[in-house]
This record gives structure tokens, C-alpha cells and sequence, in this order.
């Protein structure tokens, strides 16, 4: 396992978007980081049955989606684009139904870069389907080998960058969410988290080695996701929403440890961190995923990305198109400014303008400037252990959010500014050690929603764990 003890980018001013230490080169000549921002695309299909019966027609939707957007990219001149293929249920149920549509989406992506040199590459994403089960079996079983199946299969058939939103963990931190409690979050993250990520990507990256693919990174979207959709909804407050991202870190960086290289996957905006800690390149979402969902991240998400996703659209017709196309095109001009300022070496300015205009606003996005993300990120390095990393990043948060809030500078909902001492004072309750904390917790969960197994964990008379 690979180990970060030093920030590959560790100063404000080098957090900037389309540059990052190391570029990911694409085999039809897409170089990403190295300068340019470009468009991610992502879509969905509308409501239909997924099945034998129904799949030439879900074929042929998806060889006009990638058509329509490729054919749009090459009238407003685009350099280059990734488009990200997120599989539904079935299709990771049943691998040949995802491979067909590899096998059509890289198709498309080969003609235009045939006919007309349209740089391109294709990201997997299958959905993590071992939480269908309950409790979830995360490490053995059919659903397990699908989802492997599924990317080996597409990577054969030309998906290049392989990602995945997994979901080991969340059978814990869905109910800590719920009720606000950062100790189980934390177990959830720092301890069932981290566990998962090893154990899969020990699987996935050797899939990405045999084929020549690019093992490109995991997301913590059902964890602070979850929980930013949450506190856009009042359910829980944007302080702890805040918090949740930054315990998201340590456990999105074992991707990396275990040998990814990036461009970590859009819906992690846990992202800025991993591309200071590591140098790869990342994609981010913001203002242009207002189409899935929202965010008090709008522009700030764009800072420091080097693809610029939409998230997810619907192919459904709109005035100006189908939707996937609509989304294309605002993509591909929001890239346009970003590299208009990188080539009139005004990418910093632009860059911070972006970063104020939402800074203070949340404190979710306040921990996403620059500075606090290389603050927190250094605090991470700090720290020898998953467990401890996860610790300190919150309570660093924390600190950063107590300080801009004392200074009068971030809004804070009255009614939640007392959580960010009680978070605090409960987070440096805590053990400093893995396995007291194990052992303190552990009686606590609800032993019914997951199998200690999976996570190397044991249960002895409710009350020990290794």
C-alpha cells in the first residue's frame, strides 16, 4: 500500500483547476490535468424496464446520447471529453447488458476521434450493488462477483477509466446521520469505511493492470453526499454536513493508497483534498449538476477540478435538446472560460472568484477554499492511522469553521452554532487508539445491519472486537 506523507501540492496558489502533479494520458490522446478542463458527461435513462426484452432499444438510446454530445463537442470546438457510463441495477445484475453498451458507447467515441480527432475517453461506474442484500454481504456472494464482472468485462470492451461509489460502511452511518451521532459516523468512515475500500480496490486495480486501463477512484457520495442533500433539507445541520465531508477524506484516499491515479470520480467533493495530498487529477461538480441535485458548492466545486461533470441528466427532451446535450454544451463552455483564463494566465483570479462567491456562504464550502483544504489536508498527513486521520480532519474542520464564525466572516444558522463545540468536545472525547475506540464502540451498533466479518471485526459477547 502506497503511503502520502507529504502534500504533493501544499501551496493555496497551486489548488487550481486543470493543473495537477501528475496527468492521466488517455489512449486516444486526452491528457488530463495537464492544463485543460473538460467535460465530463454523464446521463441517465428515463423511466423503462430494464431487461432482455427491452435492451436493443436501451442500446441504441445510449449510441444516440454519445452521438448527439460527441457531434455537439465537435461544433463548439471542444478539445476533448470523458464521457462516464454509471450503470444502472440490472445492468450490474447482469454484466452483458453493461458490456453491450460499452462495447456502443466506445464505438461512437472511436468514430469521432476517426473522423474528426475528438480526443475522448469513457469512464465505468458500476453502482455498488453488494448493499441490496440485508444486511449486506460486502465481501463474497453473487452480488459481489457481478459487480467485478462488470468491470472486467468493460474494460475489455474499452472503458478506460474505472470508478465506483462504494458503499461499505454506509449500513452504519445511514442511521448516524439520521440521528447526528459523530462517534458511529466516524466507526462507519474511519474504521468500516477505510476496511472496504482496501479490500475492493485490492480487486479492482489488478483488473485495471492485466487490461491497461486506468484504475481512476472511488467517492464517498452516499456518505457526504447523504449528508449535504440532508442538510439542504434542515433534516441535520450543515455543521455536521460539513464535518461528514471532512471525515470523508481519509477514507477516499485508500483508492490511491492501493495504486489508483485519478481522475477521482465527479461526485466526490472530497476531491480537493485527495488532488493536494496525492497530485492526481480530479473531477468535480458543481453549478452544472444542479440538473441531479443541490449543493451550496456551485462554483467553488470548479476551483481545482481538471473534468467538469454534470453529475447525472435524464434523456429527456428539452427545448434547446435532449437533455444530455444541454448539459454537453453548458459543460463544455464553462470549460472554455476556465482555459481561457489558464492560457491568459488568469487562472488564479478566475479561481478565486470562484472560491469567494460561495466561501463564506456555507461552511460546507467554506472548508473547500484552498487554504483550509491544504490545512486540513497537512492534518491528515499528520496522522499515522485511518482511524486517527479521520479524527483530526473533523476536528480540524471544526476549528476552521469556530474561527471564519468568531471572525464574522462564514453564516452560520444561529440554532447550530452551539454544535460546533459539542462536536468538538465529543470528537477530542475520543481515543486516540484504534482498537480502544473498536472495542468502546462497537457495543453500540446495531449488530443486525452488518456482518463483522467484512470488516475484520468481531463480536464477543457484544463487547470486544479485533
Amino acid at each position: 500500500m502506497k503511503k502520502f506523507n507529504t502534500l504533493a501540492i501544499s501551496d493555496p496558489e497551486g489548488l487550481v483547476f486543470g493543473r495537477s502533479t501528475y496527468p492521466v494520458t488517455t489512449r486516444r490522446g486526452l491528457v488530463i490535468g495537464d492544463g485543460n478542463v473538460y467535460p465530463e458527461l454523464n446521463f441517465t435513462l428515463p423511466e423503462i424496464e430494464i431487461s432482455e426484452t427491452t435492451l436493443p432499444t436501451i442500446v441504441t438510446m445510449y449510441q444516440s446520447i454519445v452521438d448527439e454530445a460527441c457531434k455537439r463537442a465537435c461544433e463548439l470546438q471542444c478539445p476533448g471529453l470523458v464521457i462516464e457510463f454509471e450503470t444502472l441495477i440490472e445492468m450490474t445484475l447482469n454484466p452483458h447488458f453493461a458490456l453491450r453498451i460499452t462495447e456502443t458507447i466506445n464505438s461512437v467515441l472511436d468514430k469521432y476521434h476517426e473522423n474528426h480527432g475528438l480526443k475522448s475517453a469513457l469512464r465505468l461506474t458500476p453502482n455498488d450493488t453488494r448493499d441490496k442484500k440485508r444486511p449486506p454481504s460486502m465481501r463474497s456472494g453473487p452480488l459481489l462477483e457481478n459487480m467485478l464482472k462488470t468491470f472486467s468485462l468493460c474494460a475489455n470492451a474499452g472503458a478506460e477509466l474505472l470508478s465506483i461509489e462504494s458503499t461499505g460502511g454506509k449500513e452504519i452511518h445511514d442511521d448516524a446521520l439520521i440521528s447526528c451521532d459523530i462517534a458511529k459516523a466516524l466507526f462507519a468512515l474511519g474504521i468500516m469505511g477505510v476496511r472496504d475500500m482496501s479490500f475492493l480496490w485490492e480487486r479492482i486495480i489488478p483488473i485495471a493492470e492485466d487490461v491497461g486501463t486506468v484504475a481512476a477512484g472511488d467517492t464517498a457520495c452516499g456518505f457526504g453526499n447523504t449528508a449535504m442533500v440532508l442538510a439542504e433539507r434542515k433534516f441535520i445541520p450543515r455543521v455536521f454536513a460539513a464535518v461528514i465531508r471532512a471525515m470523508t477524506i481519509p477514507r477516499s484516499l485508500v483508492a490511491y493508497e492501493m495504486g489508483a491515479v485519478g481522475p477521482g470520480k465527479d461526485c466526490g467533493y472530497e476531491n480537493p483534498f485527495i488532488k493536494a495530498i496525492t497530485g492526481y487529477p480530479m473531477a468535480m461538480e458543481g453549478k452544472s449538476a444542479a440538473c441531479a441535485h443541490t449543493s451550496p458548492l456551485g462554483n467553488i466545486a470548479a476551483a481545482t477540478c481538471d473534468l467538469w461533470s454534470n453529475e447525472s441528466v435524464q434523456n429527456i427532451k428539452l427545448l434547446g435538446g435532449m437533455a444530455p446535450t444541454v448539459s454537453l454544451e453548458q459543460l463544455a463552455y464553462d470549460c472554455r472560460l476556465m482555459n481561457t483564463a489558464t492560457k491568459k494566465k488568469q487562472m488564479v483570479t478566475l479561481r478565486n472568484l470562484m472560491v469567494e462567491s460561495d466561501t463564506y456562504h456555507d461552511p460546507q464550502a467554506l472548508i473547500l477554499s484552498p487554504e483550509n483544504v491544504i490545512l486540513i489536508s497537512d492534518t491528515i498527513l499528520n496522522r499515522t492511522n485511518h482511524y486517527t486521520m479521520t479524527k483530526y480532519a473533523a476536528i480540524k474542520a471544526l476549528e476552521i469553521i469556530e474561527k471564519a464564525h468568531n471572525d464574522g466572516l462564514c453564516v452560520i444558522p444561529e440554532n447550530e452554532v452551539s454544535w460546533i463545540s459539542m462536536l468538538g468536545d465529543l470528537l477530542s472525547s475520543l481515543p486516540d487508539q484504534t482498537e480502544t475506540f473498536i472495542e468502546q464502540t462497537i457495543p453500540l451498533l446495531d449488530a443486525k445491519k452488518f456482518r463483522p466479518e467484512d470488516y475484520e471485526l468481531r463480536l464477543k459477547n457484544q463487547a470486544t472486537a479485533v
